[in-house]
């Protein structure tokens, strides 16, 4: 087999294969050995699975109720590629007695639509709408594995990590914004093992590209004296302007965010007070970066006297704001792609960033969601939050507490040393 994604090659046996992983699973749940015929991708993902404390006879937590879901979904930015996904994969699904499933960027199951015999299956392992399938709650699955490596990936039987779900087969591929290349969450079909085979997800992939093609038609242009801002999660902002996907640079990217934060415009002193931490920095040396970035951007877009923006600015820090202050904290952590400007020492930015780290993880403390709370402590910006791993311990449940009151007494020990 060539494909590394593909579960089988297309003349491979599916019942001697189960065989040799059902050994090969418990291998390495009882003792962490790794063994043939294991692919490489199932097996990082059984590691990071163990890692996340995952027990292999858990299962998925439902943690949105129905009058949490509605809301959430309506307004996701999934929700106007669903009409294409369900022409696309419903009557297979329904033909072929499998589930279609759609999850959000961090493996929230927001739509599962197919047969009605595998939908009740499907639930007895919380396989339903509402349930969080990210690797860090469920194991290895299709769309928690797709998610973790941005990549279609097909799992098959008993490479999934949880045994309630090997008997299911499934293949997923991550849905991503066509503006920005950000992931949005991914397209999974799920039944039984027919589904091992290369042209389950070679459909999955189709159904992920006309997804996306959809998303770029029905996109809002920024032509209309709008703009969008990408700074979460990156030194290098990306800005949306009239169809151009513009990659800024450090000093420009924080030059924009800055502005954003101030849309009644700053004077020259101010702006150099928010951008430079030496205060010996001259305002030539500013004005340099003003000029160069007003050519990349326009003088309809960068004015000056005060410095502003001439645009309404859609900041992705400032969608993560609006989520907190209305309370949706999940939605929230779903447009939080990580700190802001991480390696910037612009004063602004630095202010903004630490408050809205703050405030996301003492929103997240104060929910005890224990999914919401591990996808924080397994994200890059919080594997050393002791706060959170003491906040997930208690929130987890009895049969997780001691290994995470472990890791966090570890962790305690390590900063104070």
């Amino acid at each position: 087999m060539t494909d590394p994604w593909v579960a089988l090659a297309a003349d491979a046996s599916p019942g001697a294969r189960l065989g040799e992983l059902r050994r090969a699973h418990e291998a390495f749940t009882s003792d962490g050995r790794l063994e043939k015929p294991v692919r490489t991708v199932v097996g990082q993902s059984w590691r990071r699975s163990a890692r996340a404390r995952v027990s292999p006879d858990g299962a998925a937590s439902v943690e949105l109720c129905a009058n949490e879901l509605g809301p959430y979904r309506d307004t996701h930015p999934l929700a106007p590629a669903m009409p294409v996904i369900r022409e696309l994969m419903g009557a297979y699904a329904m033909d072929g007695e499998h589930l279609l499933a759609v999850c959000d960027a961090h493996g929230m199951l927001l739509w599962v639509e197919g047969h009605a015999r595998a939908r009740r299956r499907a639930e007895r392992m919380n396989f339903v709408e509402g349930a969080r399938w990210a690797e860090s709650e469920a194991g290895t699955n299709a769309p928690g594995t797709a998610l973790a490596v941005d990549r279609p990936v097909q799992v098959f039987a008993a490479e999934h990590f949880l045994r309630p779900v090997q008997q299911w087969t499934c293949a997923a591929a991550p849905l991503h914004d066509p503006r920005t290349g950000r992931v949005l969450g991914a397209v999974d079909i799920t039944g039984g093992n027919g589904l091992a085979h290369p042209h389950s997800l070679a459909f999955v992939q189709a159904v992920a590209r006309a997804a996306e093609s959809q998303l770029a038609l029905v996109a809002p242009r920024s032509g209309n004296g709008s703009a969008q801002l990408s700074a979460l999660g990156t030194d290098e902002a990306l800005l949306l302007l009239d169809g151009r996907r513009i990659r800024l640079s450090r000093r420009h990217s924080e030059i924009l965010v800055t502005l954003a934060l101030h849309p009644e415009g700053l004077g020259g002193d101010e702006l150099l007070i928010e951008l430079y931490e030496d205060e010996s920095v001259p305002p030539v040396t500013m004005r340099a970066e003003l000029a160069r970035l007003r050519r990349l951007l326009g003088p309809e877009l960068l004015r000056s006297r005060p410095y502003r923006l001439g645009a309404t600015v859609d900041a992705d820090f400032d969608t993560v704001a609006r989520r907190l202050e209305s309370g949706a904290v999940a939605a929230a952590l779903a447009a939080y792609a990580g700190p802001l400007l991480p390696r910037s020492q612009a004063p602004a930015v630095v202010r903004l960033r630490h408050r809205l780290a703050g405030q996301l993880r003492a929103a997240l403390i104060a929910r005890g969601d224990p999914g919401l709370l591990a996808d924080w402590v397994h994200s890059p910006w919080g594997a050393e939050d002791l706060a959170v791993w003491r906040a997930l311990a208690t929130a987890a449940p009895p049969e997780r507490r001691a290994a995470l009151l472990a890791r966090a007494r570890v962790l305690d020990a390590e900063q104070r040393a």
